[in-house]
């Protein structure tokens, strides 16, 4: 016999619970076995203002993160919209059917600003790595790095003798696009926040000859030079003590 069609009906109210609809063997259920992050709320505290409006938790963001991680959702765009659909997602993220997922600008916030100035990753590292330690899992004495062999892109025909090479024919315009902005970047992390200041040095004293007033000369009479090379020369004037006849002078000093 057919059976009737199935329509949709609103009800008045629902018995549902997230908790009978998430398998037992889901990979979630065993990361939510072992995770603690209830240290993240008191690590934040200090970032956090007293008065306005609640803010979004935390733990929630960081939840939301590691869904993303373990399903390979790199886009947080997607990854709100997987975690509004998906009820193993909304399980895992403490999320019931009517709360509301944050918006996925949220991440970015928090991530270039309370996360980043609280260094919470490192916290979440370091008590993850404690915790394996606790466990038995890691000695902690030993630290294991991975790397991978690419070969590189490189013409060894067209290649210049070692000795035939001179660096003085270099023309930097020349370099790749990648290059310049490699260099840029270093230049920029060196001398970013550099900027010209002119020091206030004190004066320094000459001692009186018999008769007079001390006279003062000024230390900029020091002048550091930079060169090209980085070398630093100094040319400086020195006070010699009075001869016998009761003069002093003073002598220029050799670069040095």
């Amino acid at each position: 016999m057919l059976g009737p069609r199935q329509e949709a009906q609103a009800a008045l109210f629902y018995e549902f619970s997230l908790e009978d609809h998430v398998p037992q063997d889901h990979l979630l259920r065993s990361i939510d076995r072992f995770v603690d992050l209830s240290s993240i709320r008191t690590h934040l505290a200090d970032f956090y203002s007293h008065t306005g409006r609640p803010s979004v938790d935390p733990e929630l963001l960081i939840r939301m993160l590691l869904v993303g991680y373990c399903f390979g959702i790199r886009s947080e765009r997607r990854l709100c919209e997987e975690v509004h659909l998906n009820l193993a997602y909304r399980w895992f993220c403490r999320l019931d059917l009517s709360d509301r997922v944050p918006d996925h600008s949220t991440f970015s916030k928090n991530r270039h600003g309370r996360f980043r100035d609280g260094e919470l990753l490192r916290h979440l590292f370091e008590t993850t790595v404690a915790r394996c330690i606790e466990e038995g899992f890691a000695s902690g004495q030993r630290m294991a790095v991975d790397a991978s062999l690419i070969e590189a892109d490189a013409n060894k025909q067209n290649s210049t003798p070692k000795e035939d090479w001179d660096a003085t024919h270099i023309d930097p315009a020349d370099a790749p696009r990648a290059v310049r902005e490699y260099l840029d970047t270093l230049d920029e992390a060196a001398f970013g926040a550099a900027s010209e200041v002119q020091p206030k040095l004190p004066r320094i004293p000459i001692p009186p000859v018999s008769g007079q007033q001390p006279a003062k000369v000024p230390l900029s009479l020091v002048i550091p030079t930079i060169t090209s090379s980085t070398r630093i020369t100094v040319s400086s004037w020195m006070w010699n003590p009075p001869d016998p006849s009761g003069k002093s002078r003073l002598d220029r000093q050799k670069p040095c």
